[in-house]
């Protein structure tokens, strides 16, 4: 029995007398010859070529089994029955005899391959060894033996070994192969969410048809605590073996770090199922194709430029901002929108502020409410806000209007505000309440004009008239039904009626049987009087009602008048050539008097010049004008 194996101090089997220890880790029994598998590996190896390296082999060797004992290569282990635990790989151990290893030729090695030439064999008689011999066979357990001293371990093709010794005929059989390592998978990240896909398809209107100039999705919205992204850890290749056994490490597969992925609105979760990138925050998914990173935020910021390629038109719900360029009649729609290149498109925003880093040419820029400000050169474009304030750095044959405009350097074009304040101003047509500029005049064959926006108070004065004319019919209606009422009510029948009948309602009085009838016949008497009453209480109640409106809205006008009251000044520090002030008269209806179309600002300038008022003209010195 073993001394050193786990198992060695196990009672003995039955049939075990005949049993030994052959090496360490092996042992001999009558049914076969078995491993510990507690010493398996490089131990049990030394075993077997301690075996080997005796002039012994394994009879009915399990070749599979060794290779796993030995080198952990191939099926699993089967298992003892019962509760042995020794590993049975043999029927039995014999000695190698030394006349028929001399059967055993050597072998060819190239390129990890070994090759065995098999030919006829003939046992040499040692008391005639120049006779004929015997005709003999190679043994496939004696041939792994053999093979063992001569180097070969691993990769040994017993299949093809036993057929070559079965067919008997002289043969050249790659008998072993090395195997190469199996690569390792790197660590590598994954998508979790569908949500991460663009859709460039062409977006689809609500009555069915196809808008082929804007996309379906091109910038997909996050919610929050979405799987975004997972990572894949990294898995080990398979050791590869050498025909001696040796083995072959594959490379160690990458790691990767997810951590530098993970930008705002993102953050790193690990919990049991793996490694993910989760979204914080509800909104646009960013990903820089520089760094990989991954970030959700309000805005949307894109490198790809806005183009029928790129994006199409883009209608959104938040900020966008845009590093590349934004071609010719495409349209950006959102809320505060930011290019760092050329537009030569269209720029929409519902409220929120355009700002435009570099030149606008044969755009526009439309804002609801907030500012626009290019900081290059606009050319030929239209820029108009609602409520807000244009900055323009410099600004040539374009239409301009906003509360307040400011320009560097304006050349041709036709400006509409409350307030303009401009450095250096040619050829322009500008109308204001108020007008500052350094330096005015004209530009080649175009001159410089300028209009003082005054309010035309007429109307508004009539209908300030007329209104409070109404509040003092309507009050002189309603008092003469108040009269009339009071006609009614003063009645001797009347008032004693409507006292009775006040006290029964209160139940300060009851009446008996007896007066019922007398009660009932008082208010027959009366009720003609009751109705008549009624009436005209109703009247009163409509005519003070128009009263008070028509008083309303003559508070509201007069309001108005005093809004637009203030007076229009221009200021002009040099002329620089033929310049004309005029006065342009507008209608104080509360409405904005620079809010109209691009169309409109540039007819009322250019085309309507007859109409207006010349103040003064001049072509040199200042200008300096006040409104009475």
């Amino acid at each position: 029995m073993p001394i050193d194996s786990p198992v060695a101090n196990t009672p003995p089997a039955a049939g075990d007398a005949l049993a030994g220890e052959v090496g360490h880790c092996i042992v001999k029994r009558p049914d076969g010859v078995y491993a510990d598998p507690s010493v398996l590996g490089p131990t049990f190896a030394a075993a077997i070529d301690r075996v080997f390296s005796g002039n012994s082999y394994f009879a009915g060797l399990n070749h599979t089994v060794l290779i796993k004992a030995i080198y952990d290569h191939g099926p699993d282990l089967p298992r003892a029955a019962g509760t042995e635990m020794m590993i049975r790989f043999a029927d039995d151990l014999l000695p190698f005899d030394p006349q028929r290893r001399e059967l055993y030729k050597a072998v060819k090695l190239s390129d990890g391959r070994a090759e065995y030439q098999f030919e006829p064999v003939v046992l040499t008689d040692p008391n005639d060894p120049d006779g004929a011999g015997t005709p003999a066979w190679l043994e496939a357990d004696e041939f792994v033996a053999d093979m063992w001293t001569k180097g070969i371990r691993f990769g040994l093709d017993m299949a093809a070994v036993r057929a070559a010794i079965a067919a008997g005929k002289t043969e050249r059989v790659v008998i072993a192969a090395r195997l190469d390592p199996v690569p390792g998978i790197d660590a590598h990240i994954i998508e979790v969410s569908s949500e991460l896909h663009r859709s460039d398809a062409p977006r689809q209107l609500a009555n069915g048809k196809l808008d082929l100039m804007a996309f379906q999705n091109r910038f997909p919205q996050i919610k929050a605590g979405v799987r975004l992204l997972q990572k894949i850890p990294r898995r080990d290749g398979a050791t590869g073996y050498e025909l001696s056994g040796i083995p072959i490490e594959p490379p160690l597969p990458k790691d990767i770090e997810m951590g530098p992925m993970a930008g705002p609105g993102t953050v790193i979760e690990s919990n049991a199922e793996g490694e993910f990138l989760l979204s914080l925050q509800a909104g646009f998914l960013n990903v820089d194709s520089k760094t990989h990173q991954l970030s959700v935020d309000d805005k949307i910021v894109s490198r790809d430029g806005v183009s029928s390629r790129t994006t199409g038109n883009l209608q959104l719900t938040g900020d966008y901002e845009e590093f590349g360029e934004v071609q010719e009649k495409r349209v950006i729609e959102g809320e505060s929108v930011t290019i760092h290149a050329d537009v030569f498109g269209n720029i929409v925003s519902r409220g929120g502020t355009i700002l435009l880093n570099h030149n606008m040419v044969g755009g526009s820029a439309h804002n609801a409410r907030g500012d626009i400000c290019v900081k290059g050169v606009v050319s030929g474009s239209v820029l108009q806000t609602s409520v807000g304030e244009v900055v323009l750095n410099r600004a040539e044959s374009c239409i301009i209007s906003g509360t307040r405009v400011t320009i560097e350097h304006a050349a041709n074009c036709e400006i509409m505000a409350d307030e303009v304040i401009i450095k250096n101003a040619e050829g322009c047509a500008i109308a204001a309440r108020k007008i500052t500029i350094e330096s005015a005049g004209p530009r080649k064959q175009t001159e410089m004009q300028l209009f003082a926006l005054e309010p035309d108070s007429a109307r508004i004065d009539e209908a300030i008239a007329a209104m409070m004319a109404k509040a003092t019919e309507y009050g002189a209606a309603a008092l003469a039904c108040k009269v009339e009422m009071d006609s009614l009510t003063s009645q001797s029948e009347v008032r004693k009626y409507v006292m009775l009948a006040s006290k029964i309602r209160k139940n300060e009085l009851t009446l008996t049987p007896e007066q019922v009838p007398q009660f009932q016949k008082m208010a027959s008497s009366v009720g003609p009087a009751l109705k008549a009453i009624a009436k005209v209480s109703l009247e009163v109640k409509a005519t003070e009602t128009q009263q008070q409106a028509a008083e309303a809205l003559v508070a509201q006008l007069q309001q108005q008048r005093r809004d637009y009251a203030g007076q229009s000044a221009v200021n002009v520090q040099m002329l620089s050539g033929d310049t004309v002030l005029l006065s342009m008269k507008f209608n104080p209806d509360g409405s904005t008097l620079y809010d109209l179309p691009s169309k409109e600002i540039k007819a009322r300038l250019r085309s309507n010049y007859e109409a207006g008022e010349v103040i003064l003209s001049a072509d040199c010195g200042k200008i300096e004008w006040c409104s009475q």
